[in-house]
């Protein structure tokens, strides 16, 4: 699978009101992406979860902390079908 890496400035007062490090703060980011990227229906589960670093599993069981519901996308389709 073929990477990009693409950097981003962060400012270091960012960095100490989170109270964490660059790394840790890159994975929240990526995490944070992931998540929107999959509730706006532009990535799937699968693919967000990779964009995430983790199965897809772990990804939507994880959708939880974030206050997003995991299949939503389904939901509404089966709504619209049975309106």
């Amino acid at each position: 699978m073929a990477l990009k890496q693409i950097t981003i400035e962060i400012p270091d007062k960012v960095l100490l009101a989170e109270k964490t490090d660059a790394e840790s703060f890159g994975r929240e980011i990526l995490m944070l992406a992931a998540v929107k990227l999959y509730e706006m229906g532009r990535l799937s589960s699968g693919r967000a979860a990779e964009l995430a670093g983790m199965s897809r599993v772990e990804f939507l069981l994880s959708l939880n902390r974030y206050k997003v519901f995991p299949f939503a996308a389904e939901l509404d389709d089966l709504e619209s079908a049975h309106a």
